[in-house]
């Protein structure tokens, strides 16, 4: 799966239920080999891809393209990724630690 691929099944991945109320922007900034940056805006549940970034997102995840699909594909655990420094975060904490109940690994 590409990069391109994976953002693109985001929003079909969003879980409502977690979403419900919520008006955030997250964005990942991917280095690698298939590198680029996207955002994902959730506004009432429902989910928006938004390709090449924003300026001010609530939160930005910064890490390899390699180690974003393990992550959403469930072969990589995120906390560990953070906590070994192959995930970076800046922004938001508390959303960083929604962001498995809003896109469950699986679906």
């Amino acid at each position: 799966m590409t990069m391109s691929e994976l953002f693109e099944s985001m929003a079909d991945r969003l879980n409502p239920a977690a979403a419900a109320g919520m008006s955030k922007i997250l964005q990942w900034n991917i280095t690698g080999e298939d590198a680029g940056v996207w955002a994902f805006q959730i506004d009432k549940g429902l989910g928006y891809l938004i390709p090449g970034g924003v300026e001010q997102p609530d939160i930005t995840f910064t890490l390899t393209d390699v180690d974003w699909l393990a992550i959403a594909e469930g072969r990589q655990d995120a906390m560990k990724a953070f906590m070994t420094g192959k995930l970076k975060v800046a922004g938001n904490m508390m959303l960083a630690m929604k962001v498995p109940q809003l896109f469950p690994v699986g679906q």
